[in-house]
């Protein structure tokens, strides 16, 4: 899972955050990669998902509260899934 630690316009879609992945953070959109983006109050995710039949976004808001969201690389915590 990568995330993108800068405040991302909410208004993309696939397309403008695919585009976010190759062109300003230098990745491929390889299958099975999760890609987190946040907006700027805290308060909405979206997660890019590619696999080989396409792309899927997930979106999180919330009403009242934020989300913890790192502020630097220091802050990101790396999480693995263990497949066997």
């Amino acid at each position: 899972m990568y995330t993108a630690l800068d405040a991302t316009d909410m208004r993309k879609s696939i397309d403008g955050l695919s585009i976010l992945v190759e062109d300003h953070f230098g990745l491929d959109l390889f299958p099975e990669s999760l890609f987190a983006f946040c907006n700027r109050r805290r308060d909405l995710v979206k997660i890019l998902y590619c696999n080989d039949s396409g792309f899927c976004i997930w979106m999180k808001g919330l009403g009242e509260d934020i989300f913890r969201w790192p502020n630097s690389e220091e802050e990101v915590m790396e999480v693995r899934t263990l497949i066997e």
